[in-house]
């Protein structure tokens, strides 16, 4: 039976994207996918892109958003 630091040091020497491979199964084994879930989201996500070109909905520039934030946590 192989050891964890074993099969560590085997998954290191892996070419670059065999090792993105792996480690994205490896992760999505750890948080499996949801299909529903992430039906949602995109439905949501593309709702959200129509009301941004249509007007109906206002955007902030990224840097107004984090000048809010830093004034709210200093205050």
């Amino acid at each position: 039976m192989m050891k964890a630091d074993d099969l560590i040091a085997e998954a290191l020497l892996l070419p670059v994207e065999l090792r993105t491979q792996l480690a994205d199964k490896l992760l999505q084994s750890l948080n499996p996918m949801r299909k529903e879930i992430d039906e949602a989201w995109a439905e949501e996500a593309e709702k959200r892109v129509e009301e941004i070109r249509t007007g109906k909905a206002k955007t902030i520039a990224g840097e107004e958003v984090f000048k809010k934030i830093r004034n709210r946590l200093t205050t």
